[in-house]
């Protein structure tokens, strides 16, 4: 049975793992002191930098944030801190969202065929919203009705999904689930959703036998009788 909405991961799914590490973490990890000092007052920032504070009452706000982008922590504040800042990079020019070449052309006749498309991936909201709004193939935001990030639970846990499934008015198997981990794809399947493993050799993913898998987005159409890009 062809799946009524796809939610999809970014890094290692449709997106290049070396993107996220290699680009959009050194751009916040550079300019993160002057944009703390420069943007303190700003009541968004300001919440997100107490947040930190609470979190670490010991350490100096900068010294949290940067431990916690060292040790990649899946952490709210920062994720929220780091999309208000890559906003910046990709509103002047300096950052654009990369995408594999098959993901836009399946995403877009995915659409236009009627299925629905979601979003779920560790990034804040913001920043998911700007690698789609600002890709390489251009604006794919508006193709997406939902963005989901870490506030609606951890990708390992299926109680994330089941949240994920009742915010979507579906139920669980009407959603194909896109990922890269397999054990965000076990969470996932603990709570009904279907799922593919995406297996890309560029990014070194290793496959497993627990699910589907596909090395590309045309792959998993194949698989799941989703429309064909043209």
């Amino acid at each position: 049975m062809t799946p009524k909405l796809v939610l999809t991961d970014i890094e290692g799914t449709t997106t290049a793992i070396a993107f996220v590490h290699a680009t959009l973490f050194p751009f916040v990890a550079q300019a993160l002191p002057e944009f703390l000092a420069t943007h303190q007052g700003v009541p968004e920032v300001a919440a997100l930098i107490e947040q930190v504070r609470a979190a670490e009452p010991a350490q100096p706000p900068l010294e949290t944030l940067r431990r916690w982008m060292a040790a990649d922590a899946k952490v709210t504040p920062l994720k929220a801190l780091q999309g208000i800042m890559w906003r910046q990079g990709y509103a002047d020019g300096r950052l654009r969202g990369h995408l594999w070449p098959d993901v836009a052309p399946a995403l877009r006749a995915w659409h236009a065929a009627g299925t629905r498309l979601a979003v779920y991936s560790s990034g804040s909201e913001e920043a998911q919203r700007l690698l789609f709004g600002f890709s390489e193939a251009g604006d794919l935001s508006a193709l997406f009705e939902r963005f989901f990030d870490t506030r609606v639970g951890v990708k390992r846990e299926a109680e994330s999904y089941s949240h994920i499934a009742i915010t979507l008015g579906l139920p669980p198997s009407d959603i194909l689930f896109l990922s890269d981990v397999a054990e965000e794809l076990d969470a996932a399947s603990m709570a009904g959703l279907r799922g593919c493993q995406l297996v890309r050799p560029q990014d070194g993913t290793r496959a497993t036998d627990r699910h589907p898998t596909a090395a590309t987005f045309s792959e998993v159409a194949q698989i799941f009788a989703l429309q064909q890009p043209a």
